[in-house]
């Protein structure tokens, strides 16, 4: 099921719901999956209450717990994503904010996978690049995640060389 609390131009509920189903697909993923667009004030509100960060984020996923309930539901999991991240990130980025929120969907989908790029060395970045490029989608979370921190690290070395040579 997909809610789209807060609309996203270029974006349907029918639309985000087929991308869902191919990415959960793709992703290998068994299960139905809940996604809901929201305001970045509804996440902050899920992230605090669940994860105990009082903090606005991009995505949040939450897999079902593996009872026998979830078994018979068929439910993998629950997603929430942030509107209004997603079309700052959108803007920012160079691209629509309807394919944003189709990058966040499919980061979310790996997480409730099983997938953990915090603790995979790199195995969550290479599936999220291999199912953007079959999905037809922009760079993925992690992959950005990546470049603007080497990107960073750059700009220090430029700025402490900068500083050695004066």
């Amino acid at each position: 099921m997909v809610i789209l609390q807060k609309k996203i131009v270029g974006l349907s509920e029918a639309a985000l719901e087929r991308f869902v189903l191919a990415a959960r697909r793709a992703a290998g993923l068994k299960g139905t999956v809940n996604l809901l667009v929201t305001s970045s004030a509804a996440v902050q509100s899920l992230n605090q209450k669940f994860r105990g960060k009082n903090q606005a984020t991009d995505v949040l996923s939450f897999p079902a717990p593996l009872s026998e309930l979830d078994h018979v539901s068929g439910l993998a999991g629950d997603i929430a994503i942030s509107a209004d991240i997603a079309m700052q990130n959108a803007l920012r980025l160079g691209h629509g904010p309807a394919q944003e929120v189709k990058i966040l969907a499919l980061h979310g989908i790996l997480h409730l996978a099983g997938f953990d790029h915090e603790r995979d060395n790199g195995r969550m970045a290479r599936k999220e690049t291999s199912l953007r490029d079959k999905l037809g989608l922009p760079s993925g979370l992690i992959e950005r995640a990546s470049l603007s921190a080497r990107s960073a690290v750059r700009r220090r070395s430029r700025k402490a060389s900068v500083r050695r040579s004066a």
